[in-house]
């Protein structure tokens, strides 16, 4: 059966479980093989002088990276999806639409890396911007004439506040400006910015695509051809572009993409709720929990609710004695994998943040993030019952 154009999903009409998994039938290799083949070369042959096979450059094209480039961009609703050799390395593109005295509007908790690339390299290059929290104050009175861009997370990283980007959007074409969203906490399976009003969706494909800790990656999600044919020229000239290998680890990640979101965020919502039980625990932030200040606006706008959870103890040193002795969890940056994860902000994803920035956002030495994996529920709860024990005898 010839797939190319996804017809049979189109035509079907399947559900986004079906489409991880029959997605890769798109551009069907030419001997039928299920696992889309991984073609690692740099450069490719011309049959003759004025011919060609579509494949000049593995910088500017790779069968391996473009078959994962349109199952991405299928799955969240977009034109164009372009593939990075990271989630950073796809910001850092992004920034190049810009020109010296534009100004962009971000939110004020953001993942560390992107404030450090905001703070450090678009300062430089002559670009400024102002920071808000995007989920409850009004953009519009930051609006200046040179502002070109809004670009959020929402869920946030790490403080789990929920932007409602359909009201955004609104704000965001009235005035003529792009509005970019991260979408890695929730992926294409759960939300699709695109379809609420963005114009670039953000992806770190390292995190719950890519789906076990093997690989780094990132992409950008565009539905505008004008602006896709942008971004494609500085991505071919500048060339941090996801290597065939990475590629198609990814494209088996996304295989499993649904199985693994769904266990995650079952086992999230349980957690959350043992985490709100627990004596030493003051604060639980997961956007499933009904009193989340966000949780009317995620069922609207996402069809779950992730595997993000960011909690708060009573000492800095209770949340010392947690990370310590963790032995079932891993403690560890990074998210998104089939291995539950706790991170600790203030010295790993948030490290390089103004401390006023972090007090603002609320990050400080008794937070701690969980990227809630797919282990067995109770091992996880046992695995915290036990950790809490020792905590609490360190911390008498």
């Amino acid at each position: 059966m010839d797939c190319s154009g996804c017809n049979r999903c189109t035509q079907m009409n399947c559900s986004i479980d079906t489409k991880c998994q029959q997605l890769d039938r798109k551009l069907m290799d030419r001997y039928g093989a299920v696992s889309f083949p991984i073609y690692q070369t740099a450069t490719f042959a011309h049959p003759g002088l004025g011919e060609s096979t579509g494949y000049d450059y593995t910088r500017v094209q790779n069968p391996t990276r473009q078959q994962l480039e349109s199952i991405v961009g299928y799955l969240e609703n977009g034109k164009d999806a372009i593939a990075f050799s990271s989630g950073m390395a796809a910001i850092a593109t992004l920034m190049e639409l810009f020109q010296i005295g534009d100004h962009f509007i971000i939110d004020s908790d953001l993942y560390g890396g992107s404030v450090r690339l905001f703070n450090e390299i678009s300062r430089k290059n002559g670009l400024t911007y102002t920071a808000a929290n995007l989920s409850k104050d009004d953009v519009r009175p930051l609006i200046q004439e040179n502002t070109r861009m809004i670009y959020l997370e929402t869920p946030t990283n790490p403080m789990m506040n929920v932007t409602d980007i359909s009201e955004l959007s609104k704000i965001a074409r009235d005035h003529g400006i792009l509005l970019v969203v991260d979408n890695t906490f929730l992926s294409p399976y759960f939300q699709n910015p695109l379809d609420l009003g963005a114009d670039i969706v953000v992806h770190s494909g390292t995190k719950f695509l890519g789906g076990h800790h093997d690989t780094v990656g990132g992409f950008l999600v565009v539905k505008d051809q004008a602006l896709d044919e942008k971004l494609r020229f500085i991505y071919k000239t500048t060339g941090a572009v996801l290597s065939p290998f990475d590629s198609f680890l990814i494209l088996r990640g996304i295989r499993t993409l649904a199985v693994r979101l769904e266990r995650a965020q079952e086992n999230a919502l349980k957690l959350a709720r043992y985490l709100k039980r627990q004596k030493h625990v003051t604060k639980v932030i997961y956007p499933g929990l009904e009193e989340h200040p966000g949780y009317e606006i995620m069922k609207k706008q996402a069809r779950g609710f992730g595997a993000m959870l960011t909690f708060e103890v009573d000492s800095e040193g209770f949340a010392r004695s947690i990370l310590n002795h963790v032995e079932l969890i891993y403690f560890a940056e990074s998210l998104g994998g089939t291995e539950t994860l706790i991170t600790y902000p203030i010295t790993q994803t948030h490290a390089d943040v103004p401390a006023d920035v972090l007090e603002r956002n609320g990050i400080n030495a008794r937070t701690l993030r969980l990227s809630v994996g797919i282990e067995g529920i109770g091992d996880l709860i046992s695995e915290f019952n036990r950790v809490f024990a020792i905590a609490e005898k360190e911390n008498s």
